[in-house]
């Protein structure tokens, strides 16, 4: 036995946390298997096996060691390290009213995935874990609004139509400086949103910077009960039928399936399929929307690090295929909502109007934990059924339209006009330019060089 491992022996106060501790941390680190794309796995069965073989785990970790056969250490680690900042924490902080044991621990753990350095792969504790199967389920007390991080920057995804967050004047892109003072640089989603979110009729306060703003603004915030119905339904006296997907969310599959329903025995002439400010969702759901144009083939690609691809096919209804559609997309359309556009986009099914999507291609895993926590974890990143990368780079538009704040506050939407335009014109439709066509020449041109 290392000395190493005799000086840990010692402290008997602290025996029993450390094999806990030990087995839990290298647990999380273990474990893997979107979407913002996500899908759910349980892991109950793989925790178990693991807890079993707890003492190999601890010794390894507890002790000096070098690359094992599996090469997944590549360097030697002093455990005793981690004890010593738990002791000296525990010891000598000023406000020890301020520390507990469950706090240090969920903050390891936090601190463990956060060095990953991915936005989109975090710790949940089991607070952080329930608040994100509210989201899930399209029901939680909140200002109604999706944040994610980009450029380093918390960012506004989208605001939710008709909550507290839109109807305070949060706009998709809002970058969040401070969340009731307190400075967000460096500050990860999941902490963000337990910051942001509370009993309705209570009040916070988001500093804001945006394009076209001069300075930085305050825009206090009053949290209400917030209840999404992802799926909304217009049909225009021309014929003109119209979905507002708001996210993919537990009743999404459900609600579309009405709404194609009601799109068919309407005799619409076109379909415009609104995702602007749709954070994303459940991956099967993307899947079972596109399919409603996508007649064959796939859908995405599910690419892993070691290039290998996963395809995710189109289910075979294709009841909209023969509609002329248009996709409303802009920076608040993320994950599912991309997979959506650029299938449509890539099949030729679609022109895409707006603005450049979000931009957050990959996909994560979410594994819950044996006490109500849970781990989120970047297990692939998504391609367009042509092989395009969705993450950081987005889904281009066909028709780039800007909508404004002036036209925000004037009621107007000339995006919303620009879909309509199209579908109304067949000559304006035939004579549109097609984002696909122009990468497809460029292409060309370079390897004819």
């Amino acid at each position: 036995m290392t000395e190493e491992i005799k000086n840990i022996e010692k402290s008997e106060k602290y025996k029993g946390y450390k094999r806990f501790l030990t087995v839990v941390l290298v647990i999380a680190a273990m474990l893997s298997s979107f979407g913002f794309g996500i899908y759910i796995t349980v892991k109950s069965d793989a925790v178990k096996q693991l807890a079993i073989k707890e003492v190999v785990y601890a010794g390894e970790v507890l002790g000096k060691y070098q690359k094992n056969e599996d090469g997944a250490y590549t360097q030697d680690i002093d455990f005793n390290l981690f004890w010593k900042t738990w002791d000296a924490l525990k010891k000598q902080y000023v406000d020890q009213e301020k520390i507990t044991d469950k706090k240090l621990f969920y903050g390891a753990l936090r601190g463990m995935v956060a060095a990953i350095e991915d936005p989109y792969t975090v710790f949940m504790d089991p607070k952080v874990s329930e608040d994100f199967s509210d989201d899930l389920a399209g029901t939680f007390e909140g200002i109604g609004a999706e944040i994610g991080i980009k450029g380093d920057v918390l960012t506004i995804i989208a605001p939710l139509p008709g909550m507290p967050a839109e109807l305070a004047g949060i706009k998709a892109g809002d970058k969040i400086l401070a969340i009731d003072t307190v400075i967000t640089q460096g500050m990860a989603v999941d902490e963000a949103v337990t910051k942001i979110r509370g009993p309705k009729d209570t009040k916070v306060t988001l500093t804001i910077v945006r394009d076209g703003l001069s300075e930085a603004k305050e825009i206090e915030i009053t949290r209400g009960a917030i209840v999404v119905s992802s799926v909304r339904t217009e049909k225009k006296d021309d014929g003109i039928f119209i979905i507002k997907i708001i996210s993919f969310n537990n009743d999404t599959e459900l609600a579309f399936n009405n709404a194609v329903r009601s799109a068919l025995d309407s005799g619409v002439k076109g379909i415009i399929l609104d995702l602007r400010n749709n954070p994303g969702g459940y991956l099967d759901t993307a899947i079972e929307v596109a399919s409603e144009w996508v007649d064959e083939g796939p859908i995405v690609y599910e690419q892993y690090g070691d290039d290998s691809k996963i395809d995710h096919l189109a289910r075979g209804r294709a009841r909209l295929k023969d509609f002329l559609t248009v996709v409303l997309v802009n920076e608040g359309s993320a994950s599912a909502s991309e997979i959506v556009a650029g299938a449509l986009q890539d099949k030729g099914l679609a022109k895409l109007v707006g603005k450049k999507t979000f931009g957050k291609g990959s996909v994560q895993s979410l594994t819950n934990l044996e006490d109500g926590s849970s781990i989120k974890i970047t297990i692939a990143k998504w391609l367009t059924p042509n092989g395009r990368s969705i993450n950081d780079e987005g889904v281009a538009v066909d028709h780039e339209v800007e909508l404004t704040l002036e036209d925000y506050n004037a009621g107007k939407d000339p995006q919303m006009e620009k879909a309509l335009w199209l579908l109304s014109s067949k000559e304006a439709w035939s004579a549109a330019p097609s984002v696909l066509e122009s990468a497809s020449s460029t292409e060309d041109e370079e390897l004819a060089d």
